[in-house]
């Protein structure tokens, strides 16, 4: 995750995070991605079910009742464990998790732990009523997929009317006072869209936006070769800090950050470097503390069926399933060779990802993606998109 108008707008600076002493446990939520113990936001996916046909979908969700989901009380559980553990956030995502009667019960329960609860969601069953009842239990933040305006997300949802329905959620939880933002998966059926969506921020005053990177996980897969190529995504990432800095110029600041390409981090410094910006140093040691694509260490994943995966695109391999061991004692177990080598990918990757001068900043980026294009887990992410001048090791900072 790159807080885009963090580094290139300056809003956060290295001893914001200092000041905390960088313990996941007292830094504030935007603040969480500079944390140095990196205990993990864990996404638990309740429910495959989704009233949706996403046609991206990671967990290719469907409208029916899956066997074998968590119950309430394994779910409390688990949130148990995951308090205990240190775990600053619990991500509950599906599916659909609004699906899940006890949604608003468990997301009480992690506030009452002392954890941060928020929820992604496709917005469409969000009413007043209902946006009240997360704000009175506390949740923090309410994630909304939108992939384009009315007809281009229609397209990605498969459904007609989810962006309608969807909006009259964002304003359900404005008015009821929850943090709402927006999640946009970029690639080439609706990149032309992101003007528009920056539009929607400003019109609507949504605080914050999220574009991720397509990941080549679940139907997600089939959409390959719709990703954008590197031109196309260094074109996206410029017009994306174009509009950040616009509004921030114009005094109507947005949080805006991208996932999933860690080759943001040092393209956005090199960006600042080449336009001399006296925050490049200041950025360089963020980045530096991020530390670049953290699954299997700052971010973890639990499924419907409480199988634990490095994050919500490692479906095919699981460490373990929180009904026989707790989450806290699957994360800790270094005796596994791959969660072993995922809590420092660097001396694993290959080729140009070794080679790179940035590898302390990326950590290798997106090895789920690198593994779905190639077969090797440890092979170059193919949605890098520096060139081989800006990687090379003997190019100065």
């Amino acid at each position: 995750m790159i807080g885009i108008s963090k580094l290139y707008c300056g809003t956060v600076e290295p001893s914001d995070a200092l000041r905390y002493g960088r313990h996941s446990g007292s830094l504030p939520s935007h603040l969480l991605q500079f944390s140095a113990d990196k205990k993990p936001v864990v996404v638990w996916n309740i429910t495959r079910r989704c009233n949706l046909k996403c046609i991206h979908c990671y967990a290719q969700a469907q409208d029916r009742a899956f066997p074998d989901e968590m119950t309430t009380a394994e779910g409390k559980r688990i949130i148990d464990d995951l308090a205990g553990f240190g775990s600053p956030v619990v991500l509950f995502s599906g599916g659909e998790p609004l699906l899940r009667q006890d949604l608003t019960e468990l997301a009480e329960y992690a506030v009452g732990k002392g954890m941060r609860a928020v929820i992604s969601t496709n917005g469409t069953l969000i009413t007043p009523a209902l946006a009240q009842d997360l704000k009175s239990v506390g949740l923090s933040y309410v994630g909304i997929s939108l992939d384009g305006l009315a007809d281009v997300n229609d397209r990605f949802r498969g459904v007609k009317g989810a962006y309608s329905k969807a909006l009259d959620g964002i304003v359900a939880c404005q008015e009821a006072g929850i943090k709402v933002g927006l999640r946009f998966t970029m690639n080439r059926l609706n990149v032309q869209e992101i003007p528009a969506i920056f539009d929607l921020l400003e019109a609507m005053d949504i605080p914050r936006i999220c574009f991720y990177h397509l990941v080549y996980a679940g139907r997600g897969s089939k959409l390959m070769d719709e990703d954008l190529s590197h031109a196309e995504t260094r074109a996206a990432l410029d017009l994306i800090i174009d509009r950040t800095e616009d509004l921030h110029r114009r005094g109507k600041p947005k949080e805006v950050l991208t996932v999933d390409n860690h080759a943001d981090g040092p393209y956005l410094y090199l960006r600042l470097l080449r336009e001399g910006s006296p925050r490049a140093a200041e950025v360089l040691e963020l980045l530096q503390m991020n530390e670049g694509n953290s699954s299997g260490r700052g971010i973890g994943c639990i499924s419907w069926d409480g199988s634990v995966h490095a994050d919500q695109f490692w479906r095919h391999y699981s460490f373990g399933n929180v009904r026989q061991r707790p989450f806290s004692e699957i994360w800790a177990d270094l005796s596994n060779p791959l969660m072993n080598r995922l809590k420092d990918k660097k001396p694993w990757v290959k080729g140009r990802c070794a080679e790179c001068r940035w590898l302390e900043l990326c950590a290798g980026n997106f090895r789920v993606r690198a593994e779905a294009a190639t077969g090797d887990l440890w092979a170059p992410d193919p949605a890098c998109y520096l060139t081989d001048a800006e990687i090379q090791t003997d190019q100065p900072n």
